[in-house]
């Protein structure tokens, strides 16, 4: 594990603020703050990812206010970065074809983009499927995921329809709001 320094507290008044370390000058930057934990959380999440899709080390401070007074609190251990994204997740978007409609072989064009639109419907309804159960977690309160756990919503998102993915994702709310 790379040494780095330690993260300073924040400036001003507390209030819920994530720090990242960033090595190229080894520093603490800002990089989200609110009055409200929640919104501090979820930005961690999503910027974790990010920087773990990269290649980097995540390395995050997580400040925030207990009896009026700045307090640092844990945050997930982000060690191992998170693996690159399958090739066949990443197939290029086609776009329109440079074909005249009226040149021979359009006809066969169309029917071709046709049969490609179920295809790209099974896909945008598998990332809604997704980003609804990616939702229904960050209400809960989980929202920076390992590998593993992307693995296993995935597995969900593949296996399960629409409405049972928002049943699941409304127990994760009802869940967090019960706490």
């Amino acid at each position: 594990m790379v040494k780095r320094p330690d993260c300073p507290r924040p400036p001003g008044a507390p209030r819920w603020v994530a720090m990242f370390h960033r090595p190229s000058d080894d520093s603490w930057r800002v990089a989200a703050e609110s009055p409200d934990r929640a919104p501090v959380l979820y930005a961690v999440g999503d910027m974790a990812q990010t920087v773990r899709a990269r290649g980097d080390e995540v390395a995050v401070a997580l400040w925030g206010p207990r009896d009026g007074a700045w307090h640092r609190f844990e945050t997930p251990a982000a060690q191992a970065p998170a693996p690159a994204a399958p090739a066949s997740a990443q197939a290029p978007a086609s776009g329109p074809s440079p074909r005249p409609a009226d040149e021979p072989g359009a006809g066969v064009q169309k029917l071709a983009e046709r049969a490609e639109e179920p295809v790209k419907l099974a896909e945008r309804m598998a990332d809604r499927r997704h980003q609804v159960l990616m939702a229904g977690l960050s209400r809960a309160g989980l929202y920076d995921l390992s590998p593993e756990d992307e693995r296993a919503v995935r597995a969900l998102v593949e296996r399960l329809d629409e409405p049972t993915v928002r049943r699941v994702a409304h127990w994760l709310s009802a869940a967090a709001a019960g706490r």
